[in-house]
């Protein structure tokens, strides 16, 4: 304690001198301590014990005014923060200056206080045997870091005065190709890219001058290696000061060559189609978005689709199909203008942009592409000539967004395909209106199914037996806000191209059974036997048996209170796997009508094996009755009864049909002429009628 109290034995000493003088140094008489701290924005000595007073010479009221750099001269303000540093102690070997103005050699410890603001500063004389001692342990530590850094795997630059290296290790001189020889002092900067030089240059002039955050930056520049290929690099500088030297640098290379590489490896796949390798649609957005410009209309786009490559993929497998693909992906950026794109849209669709052109000249580069791709080529050892429908659109002063020139273009090929395939067609203003009033209108029918916005109106079948109402059909309908009433034969339809007819028929089923069920709660026996739900031909997979049976779930009703609706051109396009869904509907209990029998070109060896247990004779054979042709409907109705089938006539409009479909053996009939289609209230109200007519004597 003796010992404590000698080493800080000063009134003028703070507590926080006391703590900052035992927090950093091992406490000891014979050791020189002086502790530094900022004042008025510069560093000066502000206690020191009578061991820092005999070994400079100063008396102590003037050592504790001294400024720091008055007492290492050798350092200056921007070197002097990196022995005096927050973050951790630094040890350096320095001349100190005493009184007389004479230079001491000492090693010099600074240890940062816990508070941050003060150093505790430790002077050792190396005139002594000790000192000597602990110098030639600190040159083994020197010569230990010097053999680490030589074989350190990071390439490592050392300059300890200016841009002239003194020392490069092996690391570096393995990634530029060259000796170590060729590289000290400015060799090092013929190694750096001619470009890239002036960079490199004034990031490290900035760091030997002090700046950067902490003395530190960094630059990318290429490397030169001796046999002339490049590396790119990153180099990163970091301050590094020499006593009696000067100012220097420390250079840590970071080679990231293979990085951007890879990185481009993964730009370029994640923008260009694997099989062609032609820029993909991510791409193609991103080039006419870059090049659009409102109002200006020289851009141009030609989007081809091939024609009959399903044939080809089918017949002669998908790889002949994949190098079809890439043979006329090369025909056509052997076609195409220097800087036109051309991109795989996606399957067998391709897209070609032009810039500076009119409809003339984008006409003429299509027929150009047209008879590249008419060239022969031999795919599995048959000659193909392959052909594609092609739609020009050239910007006009409508086109607001490039997404819009794209999809015109678009259009306007359907529209070559639709005219007979291996056209050119040019998108008018007529197409684009009727297209983009399509579009609008497949937006609106997808919020209005959300919405369930689609309601159903129920006509009533009627039993030729006795005359009553025994089942009804569920017929969609659409009331738009704006429109007015949109008719089936449009929004089914359009349902179908468009994605929408799974979502449509599903609305359809759950209300159907809703209305059942809401039915049979308030009518009772009065309420409608059946329904019968139509459903589309894309509805008619997999799904449809899960489907009906949640629905009938859900709303607590017996299978034989549905009949599913199909109609013969849907059961006809896969009679086998028409047959296994149809029978999964029969297996649940559900009853199978084909409608609109008789309009198709079915098989009747088909319709025996198909598990169905009706017959809907189609409205426009019911209507020739009245021109007195009945051969066809009664040739149906005839047909049915031989298989044990029932018949529903529909399009009933007058008496005189339904009285002359009853002669003919049809077993329901359904029309205006009978009941109108009603709504789920008007339903309820008016088979309650009917019942109360039919009980009353």
């Amino acid at each position: 304690m003796a010992a404590r109290t000698r080493v800080v034995d000063d009134h003028h000493a703070s507590p926080e001198v006391i703590a900052a003088v035992f927090h950093g140094v091992a406490v000891s008489d014979a050791t020189a301590i002086v502790v530094v701290e900022p004042v008025d924005g510069a560093l000066h000595v502000s206690w020191s014990n009578e061991k820092a007073v005999g070994l400079l010479g100063y008396a102590r009221e003037d050592l504790r005014v001294l400024p720091v750099e008055q007492l290492l001269p050798t350092l200056a303000g921007g070197e002097l923060k990196l022995l005096l540093r927050r973050e951790r102690a630094v040890r350096m070997t320095l001349p100190v200056r005493g009184a007389s103005g004479a230079l001491l050699e000492c090693v010099v410890s600074a240890v940062p206080a816990p508070a941050g603001r003060r150093w505790t500063v430790r002077l050792t004389s190396t005139a002594n045997e000790t000192e000597r001692a602990l110098r030639a342990t600190a040159d083994a530590h020197e010569r230990r870091f010097s053999t680490l850094t030589e074989r350190s795997p990071i390439p490592t630059l050392l300059s300890e005065q200016g841009m002239r290296l003194a020392h490069v290790n092996d690391a570096f001189c393995a990634l530029v190709g060259r000796q170590a020889e060729q590289l000290l002092g400015t060799g090092w900067m013929c190694t750096v890219h001619p470009d890239d030089l002036d960079a490199v240059i004034e990031e490290a002039a900035a760091v030997l001058g002090g700046g950067g955050e902490a003395g530190e930056g960094e630059a990318t520049a290429r490397l030169v290696r001796a046999d002339g290929t490049e590396r790119t690099t990153v180099i990163r500088f970091s301050h590094l000061f020499t006593p009696g030297v000067g100012a220097g640098f420390v250079g840590t290379i970071e080679d990231i060559t293979e990085r951007l590489a890879f990185e481009a490896r993964l730009a370029h796949q994640a923008n260009h189609d694997p099989l062609t390798g032609l820029p993909n649609r991510t791409l193609l957005a991103d080039h006419v978005a870059a090049r659009f410009r409102p109002g200006e209309g020289r851009l141009a786009c030609i989007f081809l689709d091939l024609d009959n490559f399903k044939v080809v993929n089918d017949s002669l497998g998908h790889a002949a199909g994949d190098q079809l693909l890439v043979e006329l992906a090369r025909r056509l950026r052997a076609t195409v203008r220097p800087g036109d794109l051309v991109a795989r849209f996606g399957g067998d669709e391709f897209v070609v942009v032009c810039q500076d052109v009119g409809e003339a000249a984008a006409v003429a580069l299509a027929e150009r592409i047209g008879e590249a791709l008419r060239q022969p080529v031999a795919l599995g050892g048959v000659e193909l000539r392959p052909a594609a429908s092609v739609g020009v659109t050239v910007q006009t002063a409508e086109h607001t967004a490039a997404e819009e020139l794209i999809r015109d273009c678009d259009i306007a090929m359907y529209q070559a395909k639709a005219g007979g395939k291996g056209r050119i067609t040019v998108l008018d203003s007529q197409a684009r209106a009727r297209a983009r009033e399509k579009l609008l209108l497949v937006a609106e029918l997808r919020e209005a199914i959300e919405r369930r916005e689609i309601t159903l109106m129920y006509q009533p079948i009627f039993s030729t037996e006795d005359g009553t109402a025994v089942a009804v059909e569920s017929l969609a309908r659409w009331q738009h806000p704006v429109r007015g009433a949109i008719t089936p034969s449009t929004f089914v339809p359009l349902a179908e191209e468009s994605g929408l007819v799974s979502g449509l028929g599903l609305l359809v089923l759950d209300e159907t059974c809703r209305q059942l069920a809401a039915w049979d709660a308030e009518l009772g026996p009065a309420a409608p036997a059946r329904a019968n739900v139509n459903v589309s031909a894309l509805q008619l997979d997999a799904n449809l048996h899960g489907h009906v049976e949640s629905a009938l779930q859900r709303h607590g009703l017996h299978p034989c209170r549905l009949s599913i609706e199909i109609t013969e051109s849907a059961l006809m396009k896969d009679p086998a796997a028409a047959r296994t869904v149809l029978l999964e509907l029969r297996d649940l209990g559900v009853q199978v009508s084909i409608d609109d029998f008789g309009t198709g070109y079915s098989s009747l060896a088909y319709l025996r094996r198909l598990p169905v247990d009706c017959l809907k004779v189609d409205r426009s054979f019911v209507a020739e009755l009245a021109d007195g042709h009945s051969e066809i409907t009664s040739a149906v109705i005839a047909l049915a009864s031989s298989l044990g089938l029932c018949t529903v006539a529909e399009g009933v409009e007058t008496l005189e049909q339904a009285e002359q479909l009853a002669l003919l053996g049809a077993t329901y009939l359904q029309g205006f002429c009978l009941a109108a289609p009603l709504t789920g209230t008007d339903a309820a109200t008016w088979f309650a009628a009917q019942h109360d007519a039919e009980a009353r004597p």
